[in-house]
């Protein structure tokens, strides 16, 4: 399929209206880029909310999964040269012009393809791979966007993925439980003497407070690892994963405050408050840290 100019700008503002439309945090931290790196980083954000839009989809499992298997085909299909829509044409420009591997792109499906069962995670280990595929996997992609002069670059992306997909869970309890998926590690449910009953009844009570002080120290911890992504990065693209450490920090942050009151209410911030902290954070990015830059050589 032979793409032409106009194809690629139209693909491109395609997927830039898709994540406008979808992103939420995301969007807020995007902005933040480069104008070439952040519509990449549109492109890319267009493809996850495809695989995600199945998973959280009505469709039966066997019927989600077929779609799946259709998804890493076009995955396929575009990396030979054939590219089938908008968001394909725009994630092989973009995977193409920063170097992303068509891997990390199948991995992203891999852990959409990892929900469409119920499961439980006996142990953090085993939660942890989980993460790593919907969360992490993101941040490997984003920083050969971002551009970076260090390898550690990829331990710390790696981090602040777990640390806001653990935030995501911690949040998003309620909503988990009800569709019969619990990601709180069986063996620390177990640990605090809260039951996967205890949680599908909503009980607050003083084990569930210390099972979720528990996991928030454990994101804190992750966040604290994950900050150091930013003295590798450009101080043009620092901004977009401070910003999203800065929202995602804060929703945690916001739960603790409110004694992780999760059952009754979702946690969020205002569109102010997301406009003022990113204002916040992009100015502090651009600071000169304790680290001189170099661009990463291709």
């Amino acid at each position: 399929m032979s793409v032409t100019t106009v194809d690629l700008r139209e693909a491109y503002d395609y997927c830039q209206a898709v994540t406008k439309r979808e992103a939420r945090n995301f969007y807020f931290a995007f902005i933040t880029l480069p104008r070439r790196r952040r519509r990449a980083i549109y492109a890319v954000y267009a493809f996850a909310r495809l695989a995600d839009d199945i998973a959280d989809g009505t469709a039966s499992d066997a019927s989600k999964a077929e779609q799946l298997r259709t998804l890493r085909g076009d995955l396929q299909a575009a990396f030979d040269g054939d590219p089938r829509g908008p968001v394909f044409i725009a994630l092989v420009d973009a995977g193409r012009e920063y170097g992303v591997e068509q891997a990390l792109f199948a991995q992203l499906i891999d852990g959409v393809e990892m929900d469409l069962t119920p499961r439980r995670y006996r142990t953090f280990d085993e939660l942890r791979g989980y993460c790593y595929h919907v969360a992490s996997v993101v941040g490997l992609i984003s920083i050969e966007i971002f551009g970076y002069r260090d390898p550690r670059a990829r331990d710390a992306a790696i981090d602040l993925g777990l640390a806001m997909q653990l935030t995501n869970i911690m949040r998003d309890v309620r909503e988990d439980a009800d569709a019969g998926r619990v990601y709180l590690p069986i063996d620390e449910l177990e640990r605090f003497g809260y039951s996967e009953a205890d949680l599908t009844h909503r009980v607050v009570n003083d084990r569930f407070v210390e099972l979720m002080r528990f996991q928030a120290e454990r994101a804190r911890g992750y966040f604290d690892s994950g900050s150091t992504l930013l003295d590798y990065l450009s101080p043009r693209s620092r901004a977009c994963p401070a910003v999203l450490h800065g929202l995602y920090s804060k929703l945690l942050d916001r739960m603790a405050e409110r004694g992780f009151r999760v059952f009754s209410e979702r946690t969020r911030l205002s569109s102010a408050e997301k406009l003022k902290l990113t204002a916040k954070l992009w100015a502090m990015s651009l600071i000169p840290r304790h680290r001189t830059w170099r661009r990463r050589s291709r």
